[in-house]
């Protein structure tokens, strides 16, 4: 890959020492991209960015700064991974989305147009289509949020699409269903403490880290009672943004929105009981009341992914998910060990 570094455009990663992003790094390494991190490590880690990128630490809403990073390392395309994740706190605690992942995302927009970066890849969610009102859910469907982080990021689109119609930018916003699982060299992984992705509780439970796994809602409307989600493996998804970036690349007047997922979803105790069969222990499992902000089945379509970009998952397959969770929470507690 070495004689297209002249070619392909240095890419900026931001929150690329988290979870997501440390994997979209890899693959842009991978690819042959060059690439440099924004990252506050607030609940990132230093130690996720390998030594073939460049560090940045930095607040992606210092929009003075960003513009300066972006100029200086004459980044060609930014892929946008730094906000807050978890719903149940975008419920208590609204402000905070709004502030790290709308108002963030706007002022490094407005960076990105000062700077002139022609190609933007953005982090949404499903969590933009709210409970909707057909499952598996397409992109064109209703956006109608019932949690303030959906909220937070649909509103970044909703830039994103009046910026590019008035710079030279385009973008892709990709929709996440839940992503899960870790490299399967073993180069990274879901490491934040306090996680609430329901495959890395599992997987933290079986390894003995937590003594019980709680389930939020037996009553929704599925085969079981508990929420249906789909699980996408987070080195599939980083490959599709490394693919978004290509046909962004070749088709520079059009812009994209597209889900990410594999069309399948599994409850919460089908994860649980993956997660048992996979690990061999058994995990307590604890029945509470729903969380506030969660839908009872959220499931992509993902015809549009697959025939844009070309995209074929290599991990679709929940054990292996999980497997890969289960063997990069191993490595993770001797590593904190």
């Amino acid at each position: 890959m070495s004689e297209n570094q002249d070619t392909l455009p240095r890419v900026l990663v931001t929150g690329g020492a988290g979870y997501i992003g440390s994997h979209a790094v890899l693959a842009l390494l991978d690819a042959g991209y060059p690439v440099s991190v924004a990252d506050n490590l607030i609940t990132g880690f230093r130690w996720a960015v390998p030594d073939a990128a460049r560090f940045h630490e930095v607040d992606v809403a210092d929009q003075e700064r960003m513009t300066q990073i972006l100029k200086d390392d004459r980044i060609g395309a930014i892929m946008h991974f730094a906000g807050s994740v978890v719903v149940p706190e975008s419920v208590a605690d609204p402000l905070k989305y709004y502030r790290n992942n709308t108002a963030a995302s706007r002022n490094l927009i407005e960076a990105a147009v000062d700077a002139v970066v022609p190609h933007f890849i953005f982090s949404s969610t499903a969590a933009t289509y709210g409970t909707p009102d057909e499952v598996p859910v397409r992109e064109d469907a209703r956006k109608q949020p019932i949690n303030p982080y959906g909220t937070s990021k649909l509103m970044t689109e909703m830039m994103l699409t009046d910026t590019a119609a008035a710079h030279d930018l385009n973008f892709c916003a990709l929709r996440y269903f839940n992503v899960a699982g870790a490299d399967p060299q073993g180069r990274t992984g879901q490491s934040t403490k306090g996680a609430t992705h329901l495959i890395k509780v599992a997987s933290e439970a079986a390894m003995g880290k937590r003594s019980h796994v709680d389930v939020f809602g037996t009553d929704y409307d599925t085969p079981d009672g508990t929420g249906v989600r789909d699980y996408i493996h987070v080195s599939d998804l980083a490959e599709a943004h490394v693919l978004a970036l290509g046909w962004l690349r070749d088709n520079p007047e059009s812009s994209l929105f597209m889900n990410a997922g594999y069309k399948r979803g599994f409850s919460v105790l089908e994860v649980l009981d993956a997660v048992e069969r996979v690990s061999g222990k058994s995990i307590d499992r604890r029945m509470e009341p729903r969380r506030p902000g969660d839908p009872a089945a959220l499931v992509s379509d993902n015809g549009r992914i697959i025939d844009t970009l070309g995209w074929t998952p290599r991990h679709a397959d929940l054990d292996t998910i999980v497997q890969h969770a289960l063997s990069w929470e191993a490595s993770l507690k001797d590593r904190q060990n």
